[in-house]
């Protein structure tokens, strides 16, 4: 059995990849924490949420196959560690933001409701 990758590479495709996702999930949950209250975005944040959770069901997959094929620690543990943490941790927030979106909705049907009397 070849190996997927070295472990040099292993380590860098852990560290690159947690650090993306760290600072994409930053940036992500800023911007839909402010935006999500008013409205804006939805299309935009909803559809990149999504994606990230299928980015890290991906990941896991990949890592569980690797696993099941008896690839070594340095190729499974970083699939199976950035895929597990993004599928959680998006999958788990998925329903917050939609509420946030649906929230910001509701406000906008009733202010207007009221304008016209």
């Amino acid at each position: 059995m070849t190996e997927w990758w070295t472990m040099q590479d292993g380590n860098w495709y852990g560290a690159i990849g947690g650090s993306a996702i760290g600072v994409i999930g930053g940036c992500y949950g800023g911007l839909v924490g402010w935006l999500a209250p008013r409205g804006i975005g939805r299309r935009f944040f909803l559809t990149l949420h999504a994606v990230l959770i299928v980015l890290g069901v991906v990941a896991l997959v990949a890592g569980i196959a690797a696993l099941s094929v008896q690839q070594p620690y340095h190729v499974w543990y970083p699939l199976v560690l950035v895929g597990g943490i993004l599928t959680l941790v998006m999958g788990c927030l998925f329903p917050v933001i939609l509420t946030r979106y649906r929230q910001a909705e509701h406000r906008r049907l009733g202010a207007e409701e009221l304008r016209r009397g």
